[in-house]
């Protein structure tokens, strides 16, 4: 081969190996580009309240392999084990069950679980509710541990450490927040602290002048006044009335107490011969208060009952329109019936 020949030769080498270097040189860029799009480009979530559930000792493997499995990912195993070592979190993402909104991208997710933020979810607890209407919103809760189911109230309170304790009156009312594989019995559990707690701070912050001698009696008187009214304005009113009530010997004469100790058989509507059957709870026919609470006081009715409004009124009664009219005498009270209970006003 002529000195011509050679160099055409090695001029072709070194043009093939220039595209070939650039050939790679490209693919590099372009597989760079894709891989740092591949963190940030959102997975398939359609819609609101998806979630994936990684079990315990699940594997980086089967971890891709499941989000691949549902629709969630269609990239290749490789980039999500190389975001996962150029995060440094390969070796530390934790088991649970892991929100997936609209929007989230693999790299939001693997931060989600190497940080362990779990999916939660909320279960209330409302102003006024009975045990059994907690038990009920509980049996009703996603994703939570049904322990309670086909305990008596007694068992309850045992398993969550408050033995020898009637339940109602005893769980704080709030939003409590749960993740998958809590139980009810961990819901109630917080909740009995959260009113325990609740119930010390204020009982120290009580009104000295207050003529209750122990904070049961407040939860007892609370839950009466929770389930009078609603209105902000008038807890301490009404609480006012009752205590006046107590001090001076008088029949409490409060409907829900009636109502609750009625249970099942009440249909809506109390009858003149509700109030003449005694029962523990008849506040019509026994002196003092009941011997529990009849629901679950939130805050401000146990901070009305610890710091009830000044005055002489001893009667109160509902107006219609969500408010109630107070009164000193029993002749004030029976006008106040007559025009706004059997609407004979004159």
């Amino acid at each position: 081969m002529n000195r011509s020949g050679a160099n055409l030769g090695r001029t072709s080498w070194r043009l093939l190996l220039l595209i070939l270097l650039l050939v790679v040189a490209g693919t590099a860029m372009w597989f760079w580009r894709d891989f740092n799009r591949f963190g940030i480009t959102p997975l398939r979530v359609s819609v609101t309240g998806e979630s994936i559930d990684i079990g315990r000792g699940t594997s980086f493997k089967d971890i891709v392999h499941q989000l691949r499995a549902e629709g969630l990912s269609t990239s290749a195993p490789f980039y999500w084990r190389l975001l996962a070592e150029r995060m440094h979190v390969a070796g530390r993402l934790h088991a649970g069950e892991y929100a997936l909104i609209p929007g989230i991208t693999p790299q939001q997710l693997l931060t989600n679980m190497a940080q362990g933020r779990v999916m939660q979810r909320d279960v209330t607890i409302v102003d006024g509710w009975t045990f059994h209407d907690i038990r009920q919103a509980l049996a009703k809760a996603d994703k939570l541990k049904h322990d309670a189911e086909g305990l008596d109230d007694a068992a309850i309170m045992q398993k969550i450490g408050a033995p020898d304790q009637k339940p109602e009156g005893q769980f704080l009312p709030e939003t409590y927040a749960y993740v998958k594989g809590d139980s009810d019995l961990d819901v109630l559990r917080r909740a009995h602290d959260a009113m325990t707690k609740a119930l010390a701070t204020l009982w120290a912050q009580r009104d000295p002048q207050s003529s209750l001698t122990k904070p049961y009696d407040a939860l007892i008187l609370a839950s009466i006044i929770e389930k009078e009214t609603g209105r902000a304005d008038e807890r301490a009113r009404v609480a006012g009335v009752f205590v006046r009530r107590l001090q001076k010997n008088m029949l409490l004469q409060t409907d829900p107490t009636v109502i609750y100790g009625m249970g099942a058989s009440y249909a809506g509507t109390i009858h003149k011969s509700d109030l003449t059957t005694d029962t523990p709870y008849n506040t019509y026919t026994r002196l003092g208060l009941p011997p529990t609470p009849i629901a679950m006081p939130g805050k401000p009715a146990i901070e009305a009952a610890l710091h009830p409004a000044p005055g002489d009124e001893l009667y109160f009664v509902a107006k219609g329109d969500g408010t109630h009219i107070f009164a000193s005498t029993l002749e004030e009270q029976n006008k106040n019936v007559a025009c706004y209970q059997l609407k004979h006003c004159q």
